[in-house]
């Protein structure tokens, strides 16, 4: 693996580079917030090493300094954009976590032609959301459990569900994992700010990307209901519901690695290129409940013949 700083458009960026033994679409993974890229090694070395996988730092955390302003999804996203030219690498998949999910729903929407499949691990559709218990959303308010080792054991098991219950050591052996620089107060605000008033719903009907969603079922961060939400909006989409909490990617990875690299890799799928959708599919409808699993794609229904609408106008009158 290759850590490097780059010059990104005068913002310096830390990024982590595991080249691949093919010439296949790199994974580019996006952190959550206040996560270091080291966050994510565990996923990483669960991941077939045939697959070229890309991290960095997002400004302001980790070994990425402070950016000289307050920043955007936009911003970000056109950021994220220059790096990976500056790579080499024209089109990734791209899987984002908790509030990189929220990201990567912007850059498949506004970068089409450079996220190839996309992956939504335990995250939401910004402030148009079923939220957290009040009590989970203040401590999320706070960095203090990136730089209070004692009080985040104390708060895991009930901000993160799943392992962090009966585990909740474990969680801190992730989140200081090779820290590369004390979590800046500023930085961490930069991060809040960024999603602030943000929300992918109007778009997500629009996206062109098959899209697997994963969650899971004791997520006190991000409610399972968000999951259903994302997968109803999404045309092309897959949910996979599994047994865990919102750091699953990380304590569950030996489990959810494989389920990423089918979806990435079906069988003679490699190099296919994103479809496009002939009709705008009825995905707004949310009175049909949604399904967990593996489930199938969403496809939109053909638009009735004039012959149809006309006798359905007869019946209403």
């Amino acid at each position: 693996m290759k850590i490097q700083d780059i010059n990104v458009d005068g913002q310096q960026v830390r990024v982590a580079v595991r080249a691949g033994a093919d010439d296949g679409v790199p994974l580019l993974l996006i952190n959550g917030i206040g996560a270091s890229l080291e966050v994510l090694q565990p996923f990483v070395n669960a991941l077939d090493p045939a697959l070229t996988v890309i991290r960095f730092d997002v400004p302001g955390t980790g070994g990425s300094p402070l950016p000289q302003r307050p920043y955007r999804f936009g911003g970000l996203c056109k950021l994220i954009a220059a790096l990976l030219s500056q790579l080499g690498h024209e089109t990734v998949d791209v899987l984002g976590i908790s509030w990189g999910g929220g990201v990567a729903q912007h850059f498949a929407a506004f970068q089409p032609r450079r996220c190839r499949r996309l992956v939504l691990a335990s995250t939401a559709t910004g402030s148009l959301m079923v939220p957290a218990r009040p009590s989970v959303l203040l401590r999320m308010a706070t960095p203090r459990r990136h730089t209070d080792p004692g009080y985040l054991q104390r708060a895991a098991p009930r901000l993160y569900g799943g392992s962090a219950r009966t585990e909740p050591h474990q969680v801190g052996a992730h989140l200081y994992r090779g820290e590369h620089a004390p979590l800046s107060s500023r930085g961490y605000l930069y991060q809040l700010t960024a999603a602030a008033g943000w929300t992918s719903v109007p778009f997500l009907p629009a996206l062109r990307q098959p899209v697997l969603i994963m969650s899971g079922d004791d997520d006190p961060i991000i409610p399972l209901a968000n999951a259903h939400l994302m997968h109803r909006l999404i045309p092309d989409s897959r949910l996979h519901v599994f047994s865990g909490g919102h750091l699953g990617l990380v304590t569950e990875a030996g489990q959810l690695a494989p389920v990423v690299e089918r979806f990435l890799h079906p069988a003679g799928a490699r190099g296919e290129r994103p479809r496009r959708f002939r009709y705008w599919p009825a995905a707004l409808n949310l009175r049909a409940p949604g399904t967990c699993g593996g489930t199938g794609p969403r496809t939109a229904r053909p638009p009735r013949s004039s012959a149809a609408r006309s006798r359905a106008g007869i019946r209403r009158s």
